[in-house]
């Protein structure tokens, strides 16, 4: 027969904890980073920059 684990009743999580960092990217304060993985557009034929939000993940592109 197996061993018994004892039960562990998991955190409650705080409302603080679950949208920490997100609430200044909804408000519109994003912390953008660049993406340097993709800086050619062959559409557009330009040069891009991405830019991608550190906390939420959201992106931007600007063309130059």
């Amino acid at each position: 027969m197996g061993d018994v684990l004892p039960f562990v009743r998991p955190k409650p999580i705080k409302a603080a904890d679950k949208f920490k960092g997100k609430t200044l990217c909804r408000e519109g304060f994003h912390k953008w980073v660049v993406d340097k993985n993709k800086q050619f557009d062959v559409k557009l034929g330009k040069l891009v920059t991405v830019y991608i939000c550190a906390r939420c993940g959201e992106k931007k592109v600007q063309a130059h």
